[in-house]
């Protein structure tokens, strides 16, 4: 039997509604209709269809394009403490599903993946760094991350503190100031420090969950630098876009003979030098601070003493449908001179991190790259993020990382 609703109630428009029987969780301001005036921002809405049908439950928000996120479209959902523990348990139960024992660098929260819209949390050893996007999980934050702390150390995980990570211009198109700093948790004291080691596939590097970009540490590409690591073995590589040094460090790891790392950012190359040290692999590493679009046309081409595996690990070049030719462009010409650096035979590790850049855009860019380069391009193995960020096929914008592997020929 369906609860009593005390929701205001929306109309949403013929669109909307074949969105939301879809699957697509977003609402958008051009979308809603009677009963819009009675909502409050941050608080839950029943939304119904242009015949009166109940279509789902959702945060809603004036401030921002997304005018209401949905949460539920079960009319027996009660949005109380229980209900909120059932999901945080279900998502942190899919993780040592999926991730088995490799739980202690993970994200444990994604966003709509999870069904917490506009979330994020990721897990850095003891600590936990959230990101909180939506003024819906701004409201219930003070309920939701103690509850998340406490099932994980009923768990027998050790959580020391949570850290917000809220310092995003994004926050104010939703009507919520920047900020970030350590979320009180009753009973246990409050960190010292705003730093902290991980250990990810062996390797361990130092963690600035304050001032590292996004939440600190880019967990999505874990398994995308195994890959890196299987293929390096004796080989020169030239891992382009560092940051931290992940996919560098990850070959070296693996029996690289030689790894040069560079990235524009003297920040990160110092970063990435001090975790080779960590790893005790700077004899096998080498650094720079360069721009790779610079770099990459002054080196010289199928060199067979040159290098033999590249690694494109780009920052995203776009972040709208608007600047997608531009993007286009930036991705073609790295991948172009890559090509064009390495021997036949040679590897290239290849990647995008923008949802707009499409798989099948990413593809043709490669197509048209290896064309001018005049090489052929033998796939090793196409990857996406890794399975603790969850793709949901009704949600495209959670299907953002393309990795390829290639041989060229």
């Amino acid at each position: 039997m369906k609860q009593e609703r005390n929701y205001p109630r929306v109309e949403v428009t013929r669109k909307a509604e074949n969105s939301i029987k879809a699957g697509h969780p977003w609402i958008y301001n051009t979308e809603l209709g009677r009963g819009e005036m009675a909502c409050k921002d941050g608080d839950l809405v029943d939304l119904i269809s242009p015949r009166g049908k109940y279509l789902g439950t959702g945060f809603y928000n004036r401030h921002s394009k997304i005018r209401v996120r949905l949460l539920s479209t079960n009319a027996n959902d009660r949005f109380d403490e229980s209900f909120w523990e059932r999901r945080l348990r279900y998502a942190w139960d899919y993780r040592k599903t999926v991730m088995g024992d490799d739980l202690s660098c993970c994200r444990v929260i994604f966003g709509e993946s999870d069904a917490f819209p506009g979330l994020t949390v990721d897990r850095f050893s003891d600590i936990l760094v959230t990101q909180t996007l939506s003024l819906g999980m701004e409201q219930r934050k003070s309920m939701l991350f103690p509850l998340l702390a406490r099932i994980l150390r009923e768990d027998g995980q050790k959580i020391s503190g949570v850290y917000e990570r809220n310092d995003v211009a994004i926050r104010e198109l939703e009507g919520m100031e920047q900020g970030k700093g350590f979320f009180p948790l009753d009973g246990i004291p409050t960190p010292a420090s705003t730093e902290t080691e991980i250990v990810e596939n062996g390797i361990c590097y130092g963690v600035d969950f304050e001032n590292g970009q996004k939440t600190g540490f880019f967990l999505d590409q874990k398994y995308n630098r195994q890959a890196v690591a299987r293929l390096s073995r004796g080989k020169r590589v030239l891992d382009c876009f560092t940051h931290t040094g992940s996919f560098g460090l990850n070959a070296a790891m693996g029996g690289a003979a030689h790894v040069h790392a560079v990235d524009i950012s003297e920040a990160a190359v110092a970063m990435a030098e001090a975790n080779a040290k960590r790893n005790h692999l700077e004899g096998t590493m080498s650094f720079e601070a360069a721009n790779v679009f610079d770099l990459l046309p002054s080196l010289p081409c199928g060199a067979k003493d040159g290098y033999d595996f590249i690694i494109l690990d780009p920052p995203a070049f776009t972040k709208s449908r608007q600047t997608v030719e531009h993007a286009m462009r930036g991705y073609k010409e790295i991948n172009l001179r890559a090509m064009k650096v390495l021997p036949r035979g040679g590897y290239l590790a290849t990647c995008s991190c923008s949802h707009f850049m499409t798989d099948a855009l990413f593809r043709d860019m490669l197509r048209s790259a290896a064309f001018d380069a005049n090489v052929s391009l033998r796939q090793i193995e196409a990857r996406q993020q890794s399975p603790d960020h969850p793709i949901l096929w009704n949600v495209p914008e959670t299907d953002y990382l393309k990795f390829y592997l290639f041989q060229i020929v």
